[in-house]
């Protein structure tokens, strides 16, 4: 018994409700007068299209302040707890381990995120982010790193293309350790 769907001989395929037009087709169209050519933007009006937000997109965590703030205040809970008793503080008992055993466990909670995001678990992958954070700042703190000097770096790079920004690094990196090459060791 055949299928409904089978694809016979001279049968066209089934049209969908939004097919994306391919460049010919929209120039077609364009010439045809059936709709109107895109819009050219002049570089300011791109440059300020590009960082605006859409206005039914809401604002970025971030940029409203609060999120921030509670980063802030953990890492000030951490450094507090930097010479606390290893047998009460958690963060206590990391800090005194060294940066490599935090940096090792940082890692180990980013692969769990990683973990619980490719298998779906939306609910498991923010526990699992907030874990990531907690831990990437009491990394911070060993490493005695503020979130302040976090914070202007990410002003820094902000509106700055991140293919742009990665390709600048790429050839600081190796004259940083003195190699003759532009490929990051």
């Amino acid at each position: 018994m055949a299928k409904s769907n089978d694809k016979r001989k001279g049968a066209k395929p089934a049209k969908t409700s939004r097919t994306k037009p391919t460049k010919a087709r929209r120039t077609k169209a364009v010439k045809l007068g059936r709709i109107k050519p895109a819009k050219q933007l002049k570089p300011k009006q791109l440059a300020k299209a590009l960082t605006a937000a859409p206005p039914d997109r809401p604002a970025p965590p971030l940029s409203l302040g609060p999120a921030a703030a509670v980063l802030d205040r953990l890492w000030s809970v951490i450094v507090s707890r930097r010479d606390a008793d290893t047998a009460v503080s958690h963060s206590a008992r990391l800090l005194s381990r060294g940066t490599a055993k935090v940096a090792q466990k940082f890692g180990e909670e980013a692969v769990e995120c990683l973990i619980e995001a490719v298998a779906g678990n939306r609910d498991a992958v923010i526990a699992e982010s907030a874990d990531v954070l907690y831990h990437l700042i009491v990394l911070w703190v060993s490493a005695e790193v503020s979130p302040d000097e976090v914070w202007a770096e990410l002003k820094r790079r902000e509106g700055v293309s991140g293919i742009a920004e990665k390709a600048s690094r790429a050839t600081q990196l190796p004259i940083a350790f003195g190699l003759e090459t532009t490929k990051i060791p």
